[in-house]
């Protein structure tokens, strides 16, 4: 008896003192939260949302349902819940599905992607009220969470009201890992307390298991993303006819350079007019990762002695004259696989002078010749993978860089071979949302929600 009044008195101190903390440091860093969410654009639309605070709509979909909450952190990981849904809705007709996702732009994806019948919400900040406002208005059946997305307090009172919860594409940086094991005294009950893991790797799965997970309920179940990169949308974007706008010929050659961060602009640029005096055809188009900072990219590339232009400057009686734009800036959303599938080689962006780097699933699944920098941490298992198999260069620096795209550029084989590997390594590991509805449907099955056979 002693040690269960011991442990309670453990967690509802940890708990009260988490709260207090994580008050104290949301309202300090409010203002840089709020204008974050204002330079990106459409703040206002679902605000309440975060406070757990849900119109009369939301509500009437929901009532008297049962639900399943699915939560996508932004752009990426609402990709994946798309395909998570299409291969759950089938097996589980009955069920009433919410999608979450944090970012303006991830709803804006969510909006796109989705049919109306789906409830499409903002994920409520982690303050005790805000989230025990949210769960007791969903009132889900199962929760399901896409990559690592951990916040206490929404865990706590899932947890309090007996739902189970799953990780799905789950992965744990190098970083992520550190910081979770230092803190394991607050995340190691949490963590055990979880319904069922579906990891990327082998390796994965193993870092879940030390800091806390049951290994019975991990499974390696590959990455979700290869999934996710399936052409089955309709191009809505006339990328020819928009690049015959700019003054580029039809047999320029386009170099695309996705997802980039601060200072690959700069870098870009730099390495671009070197390869133009070889290649005089070649054309820049630059889709930085967050569309904010659209400005600040097409600066960095006018610094280094390019004439861009904005994507959300051209219209219809857009026209330049050949030769006068050296790059595009494409400064919108929901764009860059377009552009991905026009390229003749793709640079993946945040791997040079950030960490962490970006997807680089999909310009390799249109069979395009892919380049990264060194820094691919959340992107390991994958890029290592492309690498390997020899349907993607790792540079290291400026120099490799120049020198990757100057060979690449120079060898049209060379390219259709990189991408003839890229899309089959792509091929070889789909299947991995299948394997994940597979874990969750069982639990709803337990919960007497309908269930059908395998369609």
């Amino acid at each position: 008896m002693k040690r269960i009044v011991q442990g309670f008195d453990e967690e509802f101190v940890m708990r009260f003192c988490y709260n207090i903390l994580f008050a104290v440091g949301f309202w300090l860093s409010s203002p840089f939260y709020f204008l974050k969410m204002w330079r990106r654009g459409n703040w206002q639309k679902g605000f309440g949302q975060r406070f757990g605070q849900y119109s009369s709509k939301v509500k009437q979909a929901i009532t008297n349902r049962q639900c399943i909450w699915i939560h996508a952190v932004s752009v990426g990981e609402v990709n994946i819940s798309t395909h998570l849904i299409r291969a759950l809705e089938p097996r589980a007709p009955n069920l009433k599905i919410v999608v979450s996702t944090t970012t303006t732009t991830g709803m804006a994806e969510l909006e796109r992607k989705l049919p109306l019948h789906i409830s499409k919400i903002f994920y409520p900040v982690d303050l005790r009220a805000a989230v025990g406002r949210a769960l007791g208005t969903i009132h889900p059946y199962a929760i399901v969470l896409v990559e690592a997305e951990i916040w206490p307090n929404f865990l706590w009172r899932a947890f309090d009201r007996d739902i189970p919860v799953f990780l799905v594409n789950a992965r744990l940086s190098e970083k992520s890992y550190r910081g979770y094991h230092r803190f394991r005294f607050l995340f190691g009950p949490i963590f055990a307390k979880f319904a069922g893991v579906g990891c990327q790797t082998e390796e994965d799965a193993a870092k879940f298991r030390e800091l806390g997970f049951r290994p019975e309920i991990i499974k390696v179940l590959g990455s979700l993303k290869f999934d996710a990169a399936r052409l089955e949308e309709k191009r809505h974007l006339d990328i020819p006819g928009l690049l015959q706008q700019l003054g580029v010929a039809t047999d320029s050659q386009l170099l695309v350079a996705g997802s980039t961060h601060a200072g690959e602009e700069a870098i870009l640029g730099r390495v671009f007019l070197k390869l133009q005096t070889k290649f005089p055809k070649l054309f820049l188009v630059v889709v930085p990762r967050h569309f904010e900072r659209g400005r600040e990219a097409g600066r960095d590339l006018a610094e280094a002695g390019l004439k861009t232009v904005f994507r959300s400057e051209i219209v219809n009686r857009t026209q330049h004259a050949p030769g006068m734009i050296g790059a595009l800036v494409v400064n919108t959303t929901g764009e860059l696989r377009h552009f991905y599938e026009f390229a003749d080689v793709v640079f993946v962006g945040k791997s040079l002078t950030a960490e962490g780097g970006q997807n680089p699933i999909e310009p390799a699944s249109m069979g395009k010749p892919v380049v990264f920098g060194p820094n691919m941490q959340n992107f390991d298992a994958i890029s290592k993978a492309f690498v390997a198999e020899g349907s993607a260069r790792m540079v290291r620096d400026e120099a490799e860089l120049e020198r990757a795209l100057e060979e690449l550029l120079s060898d049209p084989a060379l390219r259709e071979r990189m991408g003839a590997i890229g899309k089959k390594v792509v091929h070889a590991n789909r299947g991995g949302v299948e394997r994940s509805v597979e874990m969750i449907l069982p639990h709803l099955a337990e919960s007497n929600i309908y269930v059908a056979p395998d369609v």
